[in-house]
């Protein structure tokens, strides 16, 4: 490999999570399902979200926990409150062992320091869905709404497939990206799901993968982006027309650092091909 393909190596490898990193998430979101348990009746419970589909960047925060209530059970009238009562309800539970618990839109959220290898973990609230999937509570809407996180889990795990295994870590670089360069895209799950439909095998290389992904989600993401799984919100929903817009246009200038780089690589200059991408990736891609 070359000098070029090294440093891809090491981003790759960077933004991997570490045996430490896997051990503090498992102990924690392990105590966290157990705390739910004993005070809320569930049929299952089960880590859902990017965590859950190796398509999470460091520093690990947000891992999503899905907590299903038992519909028969002691708890099941949960499914009769508005989203906010249902939320508010858990937050209870989870203060009752861990301090200051936040309601957010579809979770509840527990921080830990913001120096820990792992930060947070969003505790959802759902409910087996009549036709297969999960209801959860949405705050913004006012309303639970449908979705099915296994699905997605299966789509992110065939499409990893497809391309080689390649597929996971280049999704991962796209995230760093967006995260390098202030989350212009978001929900960062959004670039997941462009992911699954813009990149198709073979898989080239990281290099032109990723420089033809930015010019096509340039183009595309103003497009309707519907939730894999067919149930739930359109997952670039939460954009406005400006934030699109916006976006688009950041992606527009990560693709022409991206066309450099590869001019750069093409003609000899592997050095400053290597510092030209580090503008899209930061400290995250190591010198070799």
């Amino acid at each position: 490999m070359g000098y070029v393909d090294d440093a891809f190596t090491n981003l790759k490898s960077n933004l991997e999570i570490t045996a430490t990193e896997q051990a503090q998430a498992k102990a924690r979101h392990a105590a966290i399902r157990d705390h739910v348990r004993e005070h809320i009746e569930l049929c299952d419970d089960f880590l859902t979200g990017s965590y859950r589909r190796a398509t999470k960047t460091k520093r690990l925060k947000d891992i999503d926990i899905f907590c299903v209530v038992k519909a028969d059970g002691r708890d099941g009238d949960l499914r009769d409150s508005s989203p906010i009562a249902a939320l508010g309800h858990l937050q209870g539970v989870l203060a009752k062992k861990y301090p200051g618990p936040t309601i957010g839109r579809r979770s509840c959220t527990i921080e830990f320091g913001k120096e820990d290898a792992v930060v947070s973990f969003d505790i959802v609230p759902a409910f087996d869905r009549d036709g297969g999937g999960y209801e959860i509570p949405d705050k913004t809407v006012g309303d639970w709404i449908a979705t099915n996180p296994r699905i997605h889990h299966e789509k992110a795990t065939a499409k990893n497939g497809e391309c080689g295994g390649q597929w996971i870590p280049f999704v991962k670089m796209i995230k760093g990206w967006n995260r390098e360069w202030g989350k212009p895209v978001r929900p960062s799950f959004l670039l997941e799901v462009m992911a699954l439909k813009l990149v198709r095998p073979p898989f080239v290389s990281f290099q032109d993968e990723i420089c033809w992904f930015l010019a096509s989600a340039a183009d595309q993401i103003q497009n309707v982006w519907p939730d894999p799984a067919g149930l739930g919100p359109d997952v670039n929903s939460s954009m406005a027309s400006h934030e699109k817009s916006t976006a688009a246009e950041r992606l527009r200038e990560a693709r022409t650092v991206a066309e450099a780089a590869i001019d750069l690589q093409e003609a000899g200059e592997d050095r400053a091909a290597v510092e030209k991408w580090r503008e899209l990736f930061g400290n995250r891609m190591p010198r070799p």
